[in-house]
Protein backbone atom coordinates (compact mmCIF):
# COMPACT_ATOMS: atom_id res chain seq x y z
CA UNK A 1 0.00 0.00 0.00
CA UNK A 2 2.77 2.34 0.85
CA UNK A 3 4.55 1.73 -2.53
CA UNK A 4 1.42 2.43 -4.11
CA UNK A 5 0.23 5.73 -2.52
CA UNK A 6 4.31 6.68 -3.03
CA UNK A 7 4.09 5.99 -6.79
CA UNK A 8 1.10 8.30 -6.95
CA UNK A 9 3.37 11.27 -5.26
CA UNK A 10 6.41 10.73 -7.41
CA UNK A 11 3.88 11.57 -10.28
CA UNK A 12 2.39 14.19 -8.94
CA UNK A 13 3.46 17.62 -10.88
CA UNK A 14 6.72 15.89 -12.57
CA UNK A 15 5.85 17.57 -15.76
CA UNK A 16 4.92 21.74 -16.37
CA UNK A 17 3.81 24.19 -18.92
CA UNK A 18 5.85 27.10 -20.10
CA UNK A 19 3.43 29.04 -17.35
CA UNK A 20 5.03 26.97 -14.52
CA UNK A 21 8.32 27.58 -15.27
CA UNK A 22 7.63 31.76 -15.82
CA UNK A 23 5.38 31.42 -12.28
CA UNK A 24 8.19 29.06 -10.72
CA UNK A 25 11.26 31.22 -12.15
CA UNK A 26 10.33 34.39 -11.96
CA UNK A 27 11.16 34.46 -15.71
CA UNK A 28 8.31 35.79 -18.29
CA UNK A 29 7.40 32.57 -20.97
CA UNK A 30 8.12 34.64 -23.96
CA UNK A 31 11.98 35.15 -22.43
CA UNK A 32 11.99 31.06 -21.81
CA UNK A 33 10.96 30.97 -25.39
CA UNK A 34 13.40 32.76 -26.42
CA UNK A 35 16.05 30.98 -24.65
CA UNK A 36 15.09 28.00 -26.18
CA UNK A 37 14.94 28.63 -29.70
CA UNK A 38 17.68 31.13 -29.94
CA UNK A 39 20.24 28.97 -27.40
CA UNK A 40 18.89 25.27 -27.20
CA UNK A 41 18.64 25.83 -23.41
CA UNK A 42 15.76 24.09 -22.67
CA UNK A 43 14.06 20.79 -24.74
CA UNK A 44 10.51 20.51 -23.72
CA UNK A 45 8.86 17.27 -25.12
CA UNK A 46 5.31 17.70 -26.94
CA UNK A 47 1.50 16.26 -26.71
CA UNK A 48 0.16 14.48 -28.81
CA UNK A 49 -1.78 17.83 -29.51
CA UNK A 50 1.59 19.99 -29.90
CA UNK A 51 1.86 21.58 -26.34
CA UNK A 52 5.01 21.97 -25.22
CA UNK A 53 5.69 20.31 -21.48
CA UNK A 54 8.88 20.47 -19.67
CA UNK A 55 10.40 17.96 -17.19
CA UNK A 56 11.87 18.32 -13.76
CA UNK A 57 15.08 18.44 -15.32
CA UNK A 58 13.75 20.96 -17.58
CA UNK A 59 13.04 23.11 -14.48
CA UNK A 60 15.99 22.47 -12.10
CA UNK A 61 18.49 24.08 -15.40
CA UNK A 62 16.32 26.57 -15.62
CA UNK A 63 16.40 27.45 -12.25
CA UNK A 64 20.43 27.39 -12.32
CA UNK A 65 20.35 29.57 -15.17
CA UNK A 66 18.41 31.59 -13.89
CA UNK A 67 20.87 32.04 -10.65
CA UNK A 68 23.93 32.68 -13.24
CA UNK A 69 21.64 35.30 -15.68
CA UNK A 70 21.20 37.01 -12.35
CA UNK A 71 24.86 37.34 -11.04
CA UNK A 72 26.14 38.77 -14.30
CA UNK A 73 26.71 35.87 -16.80
CA UNK A 74 25.30 36.11 -19.79
CA UNK A 75 22.81 34.03 -21.36
CA UNK A 76 24.80 33.36 -24.38
CA UNK A 77 28.17 32.22 -22.00
CA UNK A 78 25.45 30.01 -20.03
CA UNK A 79 24.46 28.44 -23.49
CA UNK A 80 28.07 27.05 -24.29
CA UNK A 81 28.41 25.68 -21.20
CA UNK A 82 27.53 21.86 -20.64
CA UNK A 83 24.30 20.48 -18.03
CA UNK A 84 27.08 19.45 -15.97
CA UNK A 85 29.08 22.81 -15.82
CA UNK A 86 25.77 25.05 -15.23
CA UNK A 87 25.66 22.89 -11.81
CA UNK A 88 29.01 23.19 -11.16
CA UNK A 89 28.96 26.97 -11.51
CA UNK A 90 25.50 27.63 -9.88
CA UNK A 91 26.72 25.43 -6.62
CA UNK A 92 30.13 27.52 -6.96
CA UNK A 93 28.20 30.89 -7.16
CA UNK A 94 25.53 29.81 -4.02
CA UNK A 95 28.72 29.08 -2.16
CA UNK A 96 30.47 32.51 -2.63
CA UNK A 97 27.09 35.03 -2.73
CA UNK A 98 23.63 33.19 -4.08
CA UNK A 99 23.15 31.16 -1.02
CA UNK A 100 19.60 32.36 -0.26
CA UNK A 101 18.64 31.95 -4.16
CA UNK A 102 20.40 28.57 -4.87
CA UNK A 103 18.80 27.21 -1.60
CA UNK A 104 15.01 28.84 -2.88
CA UNK A 105 15.68 27.07 -5.92
CA UNK A 106 16.60 23.63 -4.07
CA UNK A 107 13.32 24.12 -1.95
CA UNK A 108 11.04 24.32 -4.98
CA UNK A 109 12.82 21.88 -6.25
CA UNK A 110 12.61 19.35 -3.17
CA UNK A 111 8.73 20.65 -2.93
CA UNK A 112 7.59 19.61 -6.42
CA UNK A 113 9.44 16.40 -6.42
CA UNK A 114 8.60 15.29 -2.59
CA UNK A 115 12.44 14.97 -2.21
CA UNK A 116 12.93 15.01 1.55
CA UNK A 117 16.98 14.05 1.07
CA UNK A 118 16.97 17.51 -1.39
CA UNK A 119 15.41 19.18 1.03
CA UNK A 120 17.55 18.70 4.03
CA UNK A 121 20.87 18.57 1.96
CA UNK A 122 20.45 22.14 1.23
CA UNK A 123 19.36 23.03 4.96
CA UNK A 124 22.16 21.60 6.18
CA UNK A 125 24.32 23.59 3.71
CA UNK A 126 22.31 26.82 5.10
CA UNK A 127 23.28 25.77 8.55
CA UNK A 128 26.89 26.14 8.04
CA UNK A 129 26.44 29.82 6.75
CA UNK A 130 23.75 30.90 8.38
CA UNK A 131 21.29 30.69 12.42
CA UNK A 132 18.38 29.56 12.13
CA UNK A 133 16.83 32.42 12.93
CA UNK A 134 18.40 34.01 9.28
CA UNK A 135 17.25 30.68 7.61
CA UNK A 136 13.85 31.27 8.80
CA UNK A 137 13.60 35.19 7.89
CA UNK A 138 15.86 34.82 4.79
CA UNK A 139 14.57 32.41 2.76
CA UNK A 140 12.19 30.20 4.41
CA UNK A 141 9.84 33.69 4.79
CA UNK A 142 10.67 34.19 0.77
CA UNK A 143 10.05 30.73 0.04
CA UNK A 144 6.26 30.95 2.13
CA UNK A 145 5.51 34.13 0.33
CA UNK A 146 6.63 32.45 -3.45
CA UNK A 147 4.09 29.21 -2.30
CA UNK A 148 1.31 31.38 -1.91
CA UNK A 149 1.88 33.21 -5.49
CA UNK A 150 2.13 29.76 -6.64
CA UNK A 151 -1.25 28.75 -5.26
CA UNK A 152 -3.02 31.71 -7.30
CA UNK A 153 -1.59 30.53 -10.41
CA UNK A 154 -2.63 27.20 -9.92
CA UNK A 155 0.96 25.99 -10.33
CA UNK A 156 0.96 23.89 -7.25
CA UNK A 157 -0.89 21.23 -5.49
CA UNK A 158 -2.38 20.89 -1.68
CA UNK A 159 0.22 18.00 -1.59
CA UNK A 160 2.94 20.16 -2.28
CA UNK A 161 2.25 22.81 0.64
CA UNK A 162 1.79 20.22 3.05
CA UNK A 163 5.01 18.79 2.28
CA UNK A 164 7.28 21.73 2.27
CA UNK A 165 5.13 22.90 5.18
CA UNK A 166 6.14 19.68 7.43
CA UNK A 167 9.82 20.10 6.97
CA UNK A 168 9.59 23.43 8.01
CA UNK A 169 7.61 22.81 10.89
CA UNK A 170 10.30 19.73 11.79
CA UNK A 171 12.86 22.51 11.78
CA UNK A 172 10.96 25.02 13.95
CA UNK A 173 10.10 22.31 16.41
CA UNK A 174 13.94 21.10 16.94
CA UNK A 175 15.21 24.20 17.23
CA UNK A 176 12.40 25.33 20.11
CA UNK A 177 12.68 22.11 21.78
CA UNK A 178 16.66 22.92 22.31
CA UNK A 179 15.37 26.00 24.32
CA UNK A 180 12.84 23.94 25.96
CA UNK A 181 15.03 23.26 29.52
CA UNK A 182 15.81 27.30 29.85
CA UNK A 183 14.90 28.96 32.79
CA UNK A 184 12.12 31.31 31.80
CA UNK A 185 11.66 33.91 34.25
CA UNK A 186 9.28 36.45 32.73
CA UNK A 187 6.63 38.59 34.56
CA UNK A 188 4.22 37.76 31.37
CA UNK A 189 3.21 34.64 29.89
CA UNK A 190 2.56 34.55 26.24
CA UNK A 191 -0.61 32.39 25.08
CA UNK A 192 -0.29 31.38 21.22
CA UNK A 193 -3.50 30.26 19.62
CA UNK A 194 -5.19 30.17 16.22
CA UNK A 195 -8.37 31.26 15.55
CA UNK A 196 -11.12 28.39 15.15
CA UNK A 197 -11.21 26.90 11.72
CA UNK A 198 -7.38 28.53 11.33
CA UNK A 199 -4.86 25.60 10.93
CA UNK A 200 -1.90 27.61 9.28
CA UNK A 201 0.19 27.65 12.02
CA UNK A 202 3.82 27.69 10.68
CA UNK A 203 4.35 31.50 11.81
CA UNK A 204 2.59 31.24 15.45
CA UNK A 205 5.21 28.18 15.77
CA UNK A 206 8.39 30.63 14.59
CA UNK A 207 6.97 33.41 17.23
CA UNK A 208 6.67 30.88 19.69
CA UNK A 209 10.33 30.12 19.44
CA UNK A 210 11.02 33.62 19.00
CA UNK A 211 9.39 34.25 22.45
CA UNK A 212 11.06 31.54 24.03
CA UNK A 213 14.60 32.50 22.79
CA UNK A 214 14.19 35.99 24.28
CA UNK A 215 13.20 34.19 28.00
CA UNK A 216 9.34 34.48 27.83
CA UNK A 217 7.35 31.65 29.10
CA UNK A 218 5.21 30.73 26.43
CA UNK A 219 1.50 28.17 26.39
CA UNK A 220 1.51 27.37 23.18
CA UNK A 221 -2.15 25.27 22.45
CA UNK A 222 -2.27 25.91 18.54
CA UNK A 223 -4.35 25.75 15.66
CA UNK A 224 -8.48 26.37 15.48
CA UNK A 225 -9.46 26.78 18.84
CA UNK A 226 -12.28 28.41 20.13
CA UNK A 227 -12.33 31.56 22.04
CA UNK A 228 -13.86 29.67 25.55
CA UNK A 229 -11.00 27.10 25.37
CA UNK A 230 -9.07 29.94 26.53
CA UNK A 231 -11.27 30.92 30.16
CA UNK A 232 -8.56 29.55 32.24
CA UNK A 233 -6.11 31.83 30.82
CA UNK A 234 -8.38 34.69 30.52
CA UNK A 235 -9.33 34.31 34.97
CA UNK A 236 -5.39 34.09 35.54
CA UNK A 237 -4.56 36.70 38.11
CA UNK A 238 -0.84 36.57 36.35
CA UNK A 239 -1.08 38.61 33.41
CA UNK A 240 -1.13 36.63 30.12
CA UNK A 241 -0.29 38.00 26.90
CA UNK A 242 -2.69 36.34 24.12
CA UNK A 243 -1.03 36.24 20.58
CA UNK A 244 -2.57 34.66 17.41
CA UNK A 245 -2.30 34.46 13.42
CA UNK A 246 -5.30 35.52 11.30
CA UNK A 247 -4.56 34.22 7.85
CA UNK A 248 -8.20 32.93 6.87
CA UNK A 249 -10.45 33.14 9.89
CA UNK A 250 -12.51 34.72 10.89
CA UNK A 251 -14.09 35.57 7.56
CA UNK A 252 -14.02 39.19 6.99
CA UNK A 253 -17.58 39.97 8.28
CA UNK A 254 -16.99 38.27 10.98
CA UNK A 255 -13.04 39.84 12.35
CA UNK A 256 -14.68 43.05 14.01
CA UNK A 257 -17.27 41.10 15.88
CA UNK A 258 -14.64 38.60 16.87
CA UNK A 259 -12.29 41.46 18.51
CA UNK A 260 -15.50 43.00 20.26
CA UNK A 261 -16.15 39.97 22.12
CA UNK A 262 -12.24 39.47 22.67
CA UNK A 263 -12.65 43.09 24.07
CA UNK A 264 -15.48 42.31 26.42
CA UNK A 265 -13.66 39.59 27.95
CA UNK A 266 -10.84 41.39 28.53
CA UNK A 267 -12.66 43.96 30.70
CA UNK A 268 -10.97 44.32 34.32
CA UNK A 269 -8.17 42.36 33.48
CA UNK A 270 -5.15 43.15 32.48
CA UNK A 271 -4.34 40.81 29.89
CA UNK A 272 -3.27 41.96 26.39
CA UNK A 273 -4.66 40.50 22.68
CA UNK A 274 -2.01 40.68 20.22
CA UNK A 275 -3.21 39.55 16.58
CA UNK A 276 -1.21 38.90 13.26
CA UNK A 277 -2.22 39.17 9.41
CA UNK A 278 -4.07 39.88 7.05
CA UNK A 279 -7.13 39.23 8.97
CA UNK A 280 -5.84 41.20 11.44
CA UNK A 281 -4.90 44.50 9.66
CA UNK A 282 -8.98 44.60 8.87
CA UNK A 283 -9.66 46.54 12.37
CA UNK A 284 -6.55 48.68 12.03
CA UNK A 285 -8.34 51.62 12.18
CA UNK A 286 -10.51 50.38 15.25
CA UNK A 287 -10.19 52.19 18.49
CA UNK A 288 -10.86 49.44 21.62
CA UNK A 289 -10.54 50.16 24.93
CA UNK A 290 -8.78 47.18 26.22
CA UNK A 291 -5.16 45.95 25.55
CA UNK A 292 -5.54 44.76 21.98
CA UNK A 293 -3.19 45.57 19.13
CA UNK A 294 -2.90 44.25 15.80
CA UNK A 295 0.33 43.45 13.41
CA UNK A 296 0.70 43.18 9.63
CA UNK A 297 3.87 40.74 10.21
CA UNK A 298 6.22 38.64 12.11
CA UNK A 299 8.49 41.24 11.65
CA UNK A 300 6.54 44.04 12.95
CA UNK A 301 4.98 42.17 15.93
CA UNK A 302 8.98 41.47 16.91
CA UNK A 303 10.05 44.69 16.36
CA UNK A 304 8.74 45.99 19.50
CA UNK A 305 11.33 43.71 21.79
CA UNK A 306 14.67 45.49 19.26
Amino acid sequence: MFKIIQNKLNNIKSTFTIKDLENISGIKAHTIRIWEKRYNLLSPERTDTNIRYYSSENLQKLLNVVLLNKNNIKISKIAEMSDDTIILKARELAFKMAVNDEALNSFKLAMFQFDKTLFNNAYNRLLKRKTFREIFKDVFVPLLNHIGLLWQTDTLLPAHEHFISNLITQKIQINTEKLEYSNNKSEVSYVLFLPENEIHELGLMYLNYELMLRGYDTIYLGQSLPLNNLEHFFKSKSKICFVTFMTVQPYDDKVEEYFLEIEEILKGTNHEFLAIGIKAMLVEEVKFKENIKVYSSIKAFLDQFE
